[in-house]
């Protein structure tokens, strides 16, 4: 199966921010925001204010990442802008997870779990086949420009496994220090989707980089 490519905002040119944009409509699958609120990581990142005039010019799905601690708050205006993937922390929601995936559902929006790489991957286990996909963090959530954690490679072979052994579909998404170097060994453990904002924005040809981490 092709991998789906997500390039991260996060790492766009925010002065020319509409030029990268409709770089990305035509180049990859799935447009990536990382949301940030200060306290479930250390960072902010960007909010509403870029949020929706994007929604009015983006051309593929848009795929929000929500670090924050009360994710759920902002499921309905998520929904109100058009995106059409929205992942959160298992770490954020516990035992609310199972309800936050049916809001999502509700809402017409396909739901993602997030974990960081501290927390063990077996927690995702009673959410497959509620989930739409798992967000394997590997870095920890909050800065770019991070070094990919190799251990990260077992965690994603682990759910794979797991996934396919109760005959379930779920997509795996990787976040964090995805390159050219290490896309294959993803691929093979049995990611679907590569998010990748540094390797893709800071390259000289972002469309061709895009590419090739597609057709690894």
């Amino acid at each position: 199966m092709q991998l789906q490519i997500a390039p991260s905002l996060l790492a766009a040119d925010f002065l020319h921010l509409e030029k990268d944009v409709e770089m990305l409509n035509s180049a990859a699958d799935v447009i990536h925001l990382d949301i940030m609120d200060g306290t479930l990581v250390p960072n902010i990142s960007f909010g509403f204010s870029v949020l929706d005039p994007l929604s009015a010019v983006a051309a593929i799905p848009m795929d929000a990442h929500l670090m924050v601690v009360h994710p759920e708050r902002w499921f309905d205006k998520l929904h109100q802008d058009g995106v059409q993937m929205v992942s959160f922390h298992y770490e954020a929601a516990g035992r609310h997870s199972a309800s936050f995936i049916d809001k999502l559902h509700s809402l017409g929006i396909k739901a993602g779990l997030a974990i960081n790489p501290d927390v063990p991957v077996k927690k995702l286990f009673p959410f497959i086949g509620k989930a739409d996909y798992f967000l394997i963090m590997s870095v920890f959530a909050g800065f770019g420009g991070q070094k990919f954690i190799y251990e990260s490679l077992d965690r994603i072979a682990l759910l794979r496994e797991e996934i396919d052994r109760r005959g379930a579909e779920a997509t795996i998404e990787v976040d964090g220090g995805v390159n050219l170097d290490n896309i294959a060994a993803l691929k093979q453990a049995g990611a679907n989707l590569i998010v990748a904002g540094s390797t893709v924005f800071r390259s000289e040809n972002p469309a061709a980089t895009i590419a090739a981490l597609r057709n690894v």
